[in-house]
């Protein structure tokens, strides 16, 4: 039978980490930053070369993080990426040993978060579905949100390492609910982001300074962490991603797949997820969400927000 599950301290525990995108760069910062031994593997090698300049090792493959660590922590991008490296021939739980925590933190399935615990649970192991909300602003300053599922025990033991990354840390239950948590977030920011849209169009329409009118509304009913974020980046013609339209595409497909399983009609997520594939099929599936007005834009034939999005001279 494996040990009692001890907290997590930079002198004793060993950190993995499998993936450095827009998100998962920041947040593995923070944990070298606390001084945490980190040995980490992520697909483009070069994503990584500040990180292993601020101390962290590089790795060949997620199993060589796994053989080293006593903590391994993922994000990467589709449930179908999870699957391959949680699961895979040579997977991280095909490595696991007895007490070893594995966190992902991608957005996936709360299926595949219940099929990762149960498989880690055979090899004594623990793995948790942590998904984040705060964007690449949050990552940066270390104030996610984390939507926690799995054991209490081994969220109790690793919470110094993401009180790191973030400053609201809820257990939400068994298996799966982390990620459960996840969908309720990416359902209020889907039709969130079609207000906040709309409501551009709207004020430019109707001649108003929309700086002003942000300067009203933002401090009102209608305020939100994605109109005080996002509106002024779209006024700006800054659609760099803080999340990729093309990753919240296949958050809503989740949610609403779920949906489905449990009986529920969600037709505002299933128009946001509509409105979504136009602005990819318009190219701009690696841009952030808040591209979503170039889309909206088009629909009402207000063209010069796409020309604000094209790079220099392109315009």
């Amino acid at each position: 039978m494996p040990h009692a599950l001890h907290p997590v301290k930079p002198e004793t525990t060993r950190v993995g980490w499998i993936g450095t995108g827009v998100m998962g760069h920041s947040m593995v910062g923070h944990v070298i930053d606390a001084g945490y031994s980190v040995d980490l593997w992520t697909r483009t090698s070069s994503k990584a070369d500040d990180l292993i300049a601020r101390g962290a090792n590089w790795m060949s493959s997620p199993q060589d993080v796994a053989a080293r660590t006593d903590v391994v922590f993922t994000i990467v991008g589709t449930p179908d990426d999870v699957r391959k490296v949680y699961l895979g021939p040579e997977g991280l739980i095909s490595h696991a040993r007895p007490n070893q925590i594995f966190v992902d933190m991608t957005t996936s399935r709360p299926s595949l978060a219940v099929e990762l615990a149960n498989a880690a649970a055979a090899k004594e192991a623990f793995s948790i579905d942590a998904p984040v909300s705060g964007g690449d602003t949050g990552a940066r300053a270390g104030t996610l949100s984390i939507m926690m599922g799995g054991s209490a025990d081994a969220i109790t033991s690793i919470d110094d390492l993401l009180r790191r990354m973030g400053e609201t840390v809820i257990h939400q239950g068994g298996p799966g609910m982390g990620q459960h948590t996840k969908m309720v977030n990416q359902t209020l920011i889907a039709t969130t982001m079609i207000g906040i849209c709309e409501a551009l169009l709207y004020a430019e329409r109707a001649g108003l300074d929309i700086e002003k009118v942000l300067g009203n509304v933002a401090k009102g009913a209608a305020g939100s962490f994605a109109l005080s974020a996002l509106a002024p980046r779209m006024l700006q013609g800054d659609f760099e991603p803080g999340f990729f339209v093309e990753h919240f595409i296949k958050d809503m497909g989740i949610a609403l797949d779920e949906a489905a399983t449990l009986k529920l009609s969600l037709p505002g997520l299933a128009l946001s997820r509509q409105l979504y594939q136009a602005v990819a099929a318009q190219g701009h599936g690696r841009r952030g969400t808040q591209a979503l007005i170039l889309a909206l834009a088009k629909l009402n034939s207000m063209t010069h927000w796409n020309q604000m999005s094209l790079p220099s001279g392109q315009v």
